[in-house]
């Protein structure tokens, strides 16, 4: 991930699946509520952790919760999902087959980034250096059933998205 210091970081205990759609609705609904800032800059999610942690389910939480209802698949073969929902162009990209930047700049996929964009990024380290970047990084762990997600944020949109979501998280967390 990035070597810049985080604006904003947090981290999130995922007991369950339901945990993982909450963190994803959280997302979905900061992503709405930055909606203008998006439109402008477009927004970099990068996903991170090993096979199994749960980016590909946090991603399809975020895309449920954002509209989705047709099949949301991992892209590992295809290497791009791509969706419009809530007016935004949401690609949902899966770098895990990419030996290295190269392929990324190959694979044209460049002009998929910017105003209007939302990229979701599972190992986005494959691509390291091509990729500009993340406004937000989310590294999933596997504990015991759970998930551990540490997330930070490398810009000022990133920051209310995440800041939104981890005020969101304690009072939900709080009321139960």
């Amino acid at each position: 991930m990035p070597q810049a210091a985080p604006l904003a970081a947090a981290h999130f205990e995922l007991a369950d699946e339901a945990a993982t759609a909450r963190l994803g609705a959280l997302l979905a609904h900061a992503l709405r509520t930055q909606g203008a800032a998006i439109e402008a800059h477009g927004f970099v999610v990068g996903l991170s952790g090993d096979l199994g942690a749960g980016k590909t389910a946090l991603v399809r939480a975020v895309l449920r919760a954002l509209g989705e209802t047709g099949p949301v698949k991992s892209p590992t073969f295809a290497l791009l999902e791509p969706y419009v929902v809530s007016s935004l162009n949401f690609y949902h990209f899966d770098f895990y087959r990419f030996a290295g930047p190269d392929e990324f700049a190959a694979a044209g996929f460049r002009e998929l980034f910017g105003p209007g964009a939302v990229c979701a990024i599972e190992w986005p380290e494959r691509a390291r250096g091509a990729l500009p970047t993340p406004d937000l990084a989310l590294t999933l762990k596997v504990k015991g059933e759970g998930r551990g997600v540490d997330a930070a944020a490398y810009s000022a949109t990133g920051a209310a998205c995440l800041n939104e979501i981890a005020a969101a998280w304690r009072m939900s967390t709080d009321a139960a």
